[in-house]
């Protein structure tokens, strides 16, 4: 009975992206920065219910519990890369809201299509260079036959490393890296761009154009918290918590990787009028 609201919830994931993708692509109004940096979101939100599907619903479906090693690893590749890019992805529309609300006449002129698709491609760069070396830095070790054993459904790196029966070090200082030179960093700048901008909304003299402003980033500061908090204490628990039951690293992990993919198309679309005029038209 698990499969079913596991299910449920990959196909309102990829239902609601490719939607969203859709509704932007086919939507002359919607081809502005902010949109864009939407659809580089949903995008993201594609790859990433992808990347743990095939193996979640083999174990669920068909109780296949087997994966290569190397087939572990790609995984494990393109499923951290998705959470890097979707970090980069938030920070850039942080930074698209701050010049939206701080300097609204020059915001076509500082977001311009070339410079949007510049940040996309320094986004993907930058998922690539950080999660390049660890799938080497794995294959260098070897695992014992008696801890072959995953906690979750697909292959995850602070997981797959604890197989190891060999000194992983490197791993773990190399793992943490990644993690505060991404989200860490993006976490500490995208709260820094919201500062800048109850600064400029707290400027304003009318009320009336607070809450206005203000309305713009709702959005966005749940899908921030919808995707950061649950890394968060995935991270913690992953470094502190190795005493807790399997049950609650695996929980944390499917809250991480499955929610944000399933809730960000619900509150663009909920929050967002025309998102959801043009969403409903494509149905």
């Amino acid at each position: 009975w698990i499969s079913i609201p596991f299910s449920s919830m990959y196909t309102v994931a990829l239902t609601g992206n490719c939607l969203i993708l859709l509704a932007v692509t086919r939507t002359p109004s919607l081809h502005q920065p902010m949109y864009y940096f939407l659809s580089m979101l949903a995008l993201t939100d594609v790859g990433l219910t992808l990347s743990t599907l095939p193996t979640t619903l083999a174990v669920l479906w068909f109780d296949h519990r087997l994966i290569g090693f190397n087939a572990c690893l790609v995984q494990m590749f393109f499923l951290h890369s998705f959470s890097v890019v979707e970090s980069s992805v938030l920070l850039a529309m942080s930074f698209d809201r701050f010049v939206a609300i701080s300097n609204p006449l020059r915001y076509a002129a500082v977001l311009t299509n070339n410079v949007i698709i510049k940040i996309g491609m320094a986004i993907v760069a930058r998922a690539t260079l950080s999660l390049f070396p660890v799938p080497f830095l794995l294959k260098r070790l070897n695992f014992c036959p008696n801890k072959i054993l995953l906690s979750h459904s697909f292959c995850f790196h602070p997981d797959v490393m604890r197989k190891a029966c060999a000194d992983i070090t490197i791993n773990i200082l190399y793992g943490l890296y990644v993690v505060l030179s991404t989200g860490g960093i993006d976490s500490l700048l995208i709260m820094l761009s919201y500062a800048l901008i109850l600064h400029t909304v707290l400027g304003l003299a009318s009320p009336r154009e607070r809450i206005r402003a203000f309305n713009t980033c709702v959005s966005h500061i749940l899908a921030v918290f919808v995707f950061f908090i649950p890394g968060i204490t995935m991270s913690m628990i992953h470094r502190f918590g190795r005493h807790l039951p399997p049950i609650v690293h695996a929980l944390v992990a499917y809250v991480y990787l499955v929610v944000p993919p399933v809730l960000n198309p619900i509150i663009y679309s909920v929050k967002s009028k025309p998102i959801r005029k043009a969403t409903l038209r494509m149905l």
